[in-house]
């Protein structure tokens, strides 16, 4: 079939697409070829596919080859086997949402565009769904370790600032209470899911939970080791927290499709919250027990 000469408009925004689509294809084939999991080899193959089919589709009305972006392979490869392959995927998709305006563009003079959008959206998103991944099925526990690391340990730091006020004790206090802690939450979330009896392995979820834990409480505790004063140490706690549930946030947004914003704001105004009132009873503490270290 001879399709129409296209405008240079058109045939520049189905250039960008071509090069879209190939750079895709080969995101998702050196992706196959890395998973062990035969299920998820098989997904991405399939995907990969998809994209080069799209690829040759567009390639009839350019009837041009373009080569693919090997900048963003490398970056979306890397960020897919370091902090996982649902999060590289979601967020290379998330860049492909912002596009969905030139199909629109492109469909008034090729309709065919619209069973491309339509296959993208709908075809391949399901694709997505279907990838099995260990870390995500145990998110939860990374969440609840997170969690009650930040509101728990922040808390108790912004308490021990004010009632210690040396960071040699606080930093020791800190690390203490924290390793308890992540203990604790460990063992509680190992009796949790056994007794859920959901599709989990207790011991890894109890894992999950208390490596979360720790982690948190290494990173808040580290300015304490750092630093002589008190107050910057506390500072530096805070803005290390806030980071931490900005970091954290953002991944989970990704891969839950859930809202940043809402989500960081809780997270946020929850354990800077329970730091401010934590502050607040280490001064009356102090005061109360005329405490003079």
């Amino acid at each position: 079939m001879v399709h129409e000469p296209l405008g240079k408009r058109i045939r520049n925004i189905l250039l960008n697409v071509q090069r879209t689509e190939i750079t895709e294809h080969h995101i998702y084939s050196n992706l196959a070829r890395w998973v062990k999991n035969p299920h998820n080899k098989e997904i991405l193959q399939r995907i990969s596919q998809d994209e080069l089919t799209h690829y040759d589709f567009w390639k009839k009305f350019t009837r041009e080859e373009v080569k693919p972006s090997r900048l963003k392979i490398g970056y979306y490869c890397a960020v897919s086997k370091v902090l996982g392959l649902t999060f590289g995927i979601k967020l290379m998709e998330r860049g492909e949402e912002k596009a969905q305006h030139v199909y629109e563009k492109v469909s008034e003079s090729i309709p065919e565009a619209n069973e491309i959008q339509k296959d993208e959206d709908v075809h391949e998103h399901e694709l997505i769904a279907l990838l099995d991944e260990e870390k995500l099925r145990y998110v939860g526990s990374i969440v609840l370790g997170l969690n009650d690391a930040l509101v728990e340990l922040l808390g108790a730091l912004a308490g021990f600032t004010l009632t210690l006020q040396r960071t040699d004790l606080i930093a020791m206090v800190g690390l203490i209470t924290g390793i308890a802690a992540s203990l604790s939450m460990a063992a509680s979330e190992y009796l949790s899911t056994k007794s859920q009896r959901i599709d989990q392995n207790a011991v890894k979820a109890s894992v999950y939970t208390g490596i979360t834990y720790v982690g948190t409480v290494l990173l808040l505790i580290f300015p304490y080791v750092l630093f002589d004063s008190y107050f910057v140490c506390l500072g530096a706690a805070l803005l290390i927290a806030v980071t931490v549930i900005m970091v954290f946030t953002f991944y989970i947004s990704v891969v839950q499709d859930v809202s940043f914003r809402k989500r960081f704001l809780e997270m946020a105004l929850i354990s800077l919250g329970i730091a401010g009132i934590t502050f607040v009873i280490g001064i009356f503490m102090r005061m109360f027990f005329n405490i003079d270290l």
